[in-house]
């Protein structure tokens, strides 16, 4: 009988653990082909954990580097040395890492140094821009170097990833796994009301919501407190609606935040929510202002408007199709673009009935067919 491959799944934030959730699901119903090993760096804690519940995913290695202000430089080396540890006494055959976390480069170069294949879900995003998104950009095109098996959400990837000179056998569009995970907890949500989610009780849900996200590192500084300032102008003039921004704990965003937003009557800022609480309120919104990837892929699919809060994206996808639109970090933009939607009914629409580009929530099952046939 011949030994069953072993595939290590290696991931650190919340984003790639919902995003690798269903692939790690089919994984582990393919067990009679494939040994699967999950290690998290923890590179997030809190957040990290709260998905890893969620989705009942069994971790063999925790090396829980995260660490207070933690710096690049320190946390890549310390993933470095840990997921290195980890290749030694393990001996996977196949490493799988996914999107663009200082994870997903530190792991992917470790799994090279120990000539260990690397599999890279949601390949060949590009802003051509390193700085933008910082330090992700980056991240994702040094991943791409020592990837063995790409696997692009969509066709725009995959021209990124053949323009590099990747070779076009290695490249596998599936769609984005997120799509699967999100209907999969649409289908959790669809038995649960709001009194499910204490978080959430003191909300009027008979009002319009604008929900808001907003952690990347670039827009620390004057950025966020452009940003504050535009979320207080909306609130200001649209005091029938509500603004809910879950709050990153990172300082650089809960300070300016706190401080700007803090005494507005119809701002409710609030903890990082699980996932699930997450995507119902994602359902509940009117619209979502967002500096997250992620949220541009999955909003679509429950037909809510995204605006985006940075100057590049790299899923120019959203844009393309018409559910996405960038809106930058500067005050008046925000303001602007988002009181169109709250005052158009036809521009609302336009958006909010737009394709969605990013997958059929089958990116999992066809990233398992490949492995089926490639690794023996």
């Amino acid at each position: 009988m011949n030994k069953r491959p072993k595939i290590m799944v290696v991931f650190g934030t919340r984003p790639e653990a919902i995003k690798l959730a269903p692939v790690i699901k089919k994984l582990e119903e393919a067990k009679h082909k494939f040994k699967t090993i999950v290690c998290v760096t923890a590179q997030h804690r809190e957040m990290l954990d709260q998905v890893l519940r969620l989705f009942k995913i069994k971790v063999k290695y925790d090396l829980d580097l995260m660490r207070h202000n933690q710096s690049l430089s320190g946390i890549t080396r310390m993933i470095l040395d840990g997921v290195t540890g980890v290749l030694k006494s393990e001996k996977p055959d196949l490493v799988m890492v996914q999107g663009d976390t200082t994870t997903t480069f530190a792991s992917s170069l470790a799994a090279f140094y120990q000539q260990i294949k690397i599999a890279h879900v949601e390949a060949g995003l590009r802003t051509d821009n390193k700085y933008s998104p910082f330090p992700e950009e980056i991240n994702r095109r040094m991943t791409s170097v020592v990837t063995d098996y790409h696997f692009a959400p969509t066709n725009q990837s995959k021209e990124n990833l053949l323009c590099e000179g990747v070779d076009p056998k290695k490249i596998f569009v599936t769609g984005n796994t997120v799509i699967d995970t999100l209907l999969m907890t649409v289908g959790m949500l669809k038995s649960l009301k709001v009194e499910k989610f204490k978080e959430l009780r003191d909300i009027d849900f008979s009002k319009k919501i604008i929900l808001v996200t907003g952690h990347r590192r670039e827009s620390f500084g004057e950025g966020f407190e452009n940003i504050c300032r535009a979320l207080k102008k909306i609130a200001d003039i649209n005091r029938n609606l509500i603004i809910i921004y879950p709050v990153h704990l990172n300082p650089n965003v809960k300070k300016p935040v706190h401080r700007i937003l803090g005494k507005v009557e119809n701002i409710r800022l609030i903890n990082p929510l699980n996932y699930k609480p997450f995507v119902y309120l994602m359902e509940k919104s009117y619209l979502i202002l967002t500096d997250s990837g992620g949220i541009q892929e999955e909003a679509p699919s429950l037909g809510k408007p995204v605006l985006v809060m940075r100057d590049t994206t790299e899923r120019p996808e959203g844009i393309k199709s018409g559910t996405v639109r960038l809106v930058g970090t500067r005050e008046k933009e925000i303001a602007r673009e988002t009181q169109k939607l709250m005052d158009s009914k036809k521009e609302y629409n336009r958006m909010s009935r737009a394709h969605n580009p990013y997958g059929d929530g089958k990116a999992s099952k066809r990233i398992l067919t490949i492995l089926e046939k490639s690794i023996r």
